[in-house]
Formats: structure tokens, sequence, C-alpha cells
């Protein structure tokens, strides 16, 4: 398994994988990590996809992923990749969109163990209400990925 770092606008990006594919994309914890010097073969597409996101020239995401978790959470993964770029759902249409509003809950959480930051986009799944809810890499951070996947972008008056 080979690990690349990589410098974002929300924080140190750790990409995990190998030839079998990507299984983690996520905002590092650790403050000291610094940019990796070399990116694995097996990474490199993972970096430039990422880098062209945050540059604003890309919307979806072209990269063979691996994920590791239960037959439900995939599910729930695969589900989220069906939403728009810079669209968002509620958790009970996730629900509703799985086959069962009863179980929020449990698709709630299984946003949460989403192991592909950005790339599985679960930062687009907000509450009925509209509020920013629940997010393992901080609310500050989903705002900031709503905000640039925005087509109308905010102008500023002064």
């Amino acid at each position: 398994m080979e690990e690349v770092f990589m410098q974002t606008p929300l924080g140190m990006t750790a990409i995990k994988g190998d030839e079998d594919g990507i299984v983690a994309v996520s905002v590092s914890k650790e403050d000291a990590v610094k940019p990796s010097q070399h990116i694995p073969a097996s990474l490199v597409d993972a970096v430039k996809q990422l880098e062209a996101y945050f540059a604003g020239t890309r919307q979806t995401f072209q990269l063979r992923l691996n994920p590791k978790g239960t037959d439900f959470q995939k599910s729930v993964w695969q589900e989220l990749l069906n939403i728009p770029y810079g669209k968002t759902i509620s958790y009970l249409e996730l629900s509703r969109r799985l086959g069962d509003v009863k179980a929020i809950r449990a698709v709630a959480a299984a946003n949460g163990q989403n192991p592909f930051w950005i790339v599985v986009p679960c930062h687009r799944v907000i509450g009925s209400d509209g509020s920013l809810t629940g997010y393992a890499g901080g609310l500050w951070r989903k705002k900031w990925l709503l905000d640039h996947e925005n087509p109308y972008k905010q102008q500023t008056l002064f």
C-alpha cells in the first residue's frame, strides 16, 4: 500500500492506494506532515484529479476506487456518486434513494464513514432544513467545498 500527501486549500490530504485502486482519500490530522516529493505511479491520477478539482477545472473523478466496508456502506457510497456537482440532497432524500427512509441514521453513519473525501461527495448531503450537519472533516470544510462547487459564486461588494 502506497501513500502520498498533497497540500490543498483545506489542509494536507493523504491518498492511499495501489495498483488495485485508491482505498482512501482523507484530510491528514498531522500538522508535521509535508507534501510528498515523490508520487507513486499508482497515485499520480488521484493527485492530478484532486489538483484539478481544487483549481476549479474538474467536477467529477475518474479513479479506480477499492473501498473497504460493508455492502450497505458501499451502497451508500455508490449513491453519493449520483449527487451532481454543485447540488445537495438531504439525508432523508439519500435514504429514500436507497429504498428505506427509516434507515436514515444508518445512512448518515455510513455517509460519515466514507473513506474517499471529496472524490465520493458526502459533503453534498445536508440536513432537511438546509443546515450543514455532520462532517468528519469539520463543518468549515464542508461549507468551503459547497461554496467551491456553487455555480453562483458570491461576489463581495467591498
